[in-house]
Formats: structure tokens, C-alpha cells, sequence
């Protein structure tokens, strides 16, 4: 939703299971999700939207999600011998023209050479829709690891997941959490994970060493 504007055609990702849905006409969707589950929400002119899922957040059963309109400065202003214009005025073909210009950028922005359309008409490919939000996510932090301080990975874990997460999603028990993330802490992949700040990063290096904690606890 924008604006109290319902939005069709927006892509609506899960991406602990990789399950994928667009919105219709009425901006509806359906998808399968638990509590702690990351929804991606991907619309041409709008913001990214990365939303953890919880049913607290359902209103009668619908799931209502804002999205932000994609902020670009305009660097080129073309003038043709046309019908005069005041753009100061008239706002509303003003506006019509800056979305014309931004759907063309961002339009061959996410066609890359050599790689297939992704739009739906021709078979979208999710996987490949995922490693395209993995990308977009790491290029949007970057900007922001200038300027956020410098954290320890133990902290960063226990900040972005409750105990929950911990138990429930990664099925560990209480008195493994502590020595689970000291685990995780002594992998010097930890420090990049750290560092980065991106949340979809830091969850899968948690899976990743999760598999290996627990293979390690079955040989002990």
C-alpha cells in the first residue's frame, strides 16, 4: 500500500523458503509463512521492503504493508519546443513525468545484459529473483558501513533475534545458546558478517553454522 493506494503487481517473497506470490488487482496475495519468517516485498518504483513476519501483525486476517516511493534526483532536464508547461503548478504532470523517467531507469537498472527478463509473462525464476534481492540488499547497506560503528558479531546476533528465534527456529536448547554463538563468533567469516550488517547475510551464516554445531555435538 502507498498512499492508501492498494498496489497490484508488487512480488511478495519468502525468503526462508523461497516461496513467491504477486499481488493482484486489490493488492491481495497469499503466502505461507511463520512467525520469524523474512517477507521481501520487490515493486518497480518503490523501496525494498524486508518485513519479519508475526501474526500480531495481521489485521482481520490481512497482513497491510506501506512501501516508499523510490527517491531519485532528476540529473538531466530535456526542453523541447512544446506546449509550455509550469512544472511549479502543475504538480500532477510533473509527477507524471518524473515516474516515466524513473520507470525507465530502474527498468533497464534490472535487466542486466545477458540475463533473461525475469518479468512474469515469461516464467519468473525464483532463485534468481532472490540472488537479485541478496544483491540489492548488500548494495544498499554500503553506503551505510561508512557511517555505522563498528560492532562485535556476538552482539549483533543477540540484538537482531530473540531467544525464540534461537529455540524454536534453530531448535537449540537454552543452555546452547551462549556456547552456539561463541561457536559462531570464533569463524573469522564473523567478523565480515559483523562488519556488513546485513541482515539477510547474518541469518543465513546462522543456518550455516547451526548444521555445524550440531554435527559437532553429535561427534562429542
Amino acid at each position: 500500500m502507498f498512499n492508501k493506494f492498494v498496489l497490484s503487481n508488487v512480488e511478495v517473497i519468502n525468503y526462508d523458503t523461497k516461496e513467491f506470490a504477486l499481488t493482484d488487482a486489490d493488492g491481495n496475495f497469499s503466502i505461507s509463512a511463520k512467525k520469524g519468517d523474512l517477507l521481501v516485498f520487490v515493486s518497480k518504483n518503490h523501496e525494498l521492503k524486508q518485513l519479519p513476519f508475526n501474526p500480531a501483525l495481521l489485521v482481520n486476517d490481512k497482513l497491510i504493508v506501506k512501501v516508499t516511493l523510490v527517491a531519485e534526483e532528476l540529473n538531466e532536464i530535456l526542453i523541447t519546443n512544446t506546449t509550455a508547461v509550469t512544472l511549479k503548478t502543475n504538480t500532477k504532470i510533473e509527477q507524471i513525468k518524473r515516474d516515466e523517467i524513473k520507470a525507465d531507469r530502474e527498468e533497464r537498472k534490472l535487466k542486466p545484459l545477458n540475463v533473461d527478463d525475469l518479468s512474469i509473462n515469461k516464467g519468473l525464476n525464483v532463485i534468481r529473483v532472490v540472488g537479485f534481492i541478496v544483491d540489492k540488499l548488500k548494495k544498499e547497506k554500503e553506503p551505510i558501513k561508512r557511517t555505522v560503528p563498528e560492532i562485535a558479531f556476538y552482539t549483533l546476533a543477540k540484538n537482531s533475534y530473540d531467544q525464540n528465534f534461537y529455540i524454536k527456529t534453530l531448535m537449540l536448547q537454552p543452555d546452547q545458546i551462549e556456547l552456539f554463538l561463541q561457536f559462531c563468533d570464533a569463524d573469522p567469516k564473523s567478523k565480515t558478517i559483523a562488519a556488513d550488517q546485513n541482515t539477510l547475510s547474518l541469518m543465513d551464516f546462522l543456518f550455516e553454522k547451526n548444521t555445524a554445531f550440531k554435527n559437532l555435538n553429535i561427534v562429542n
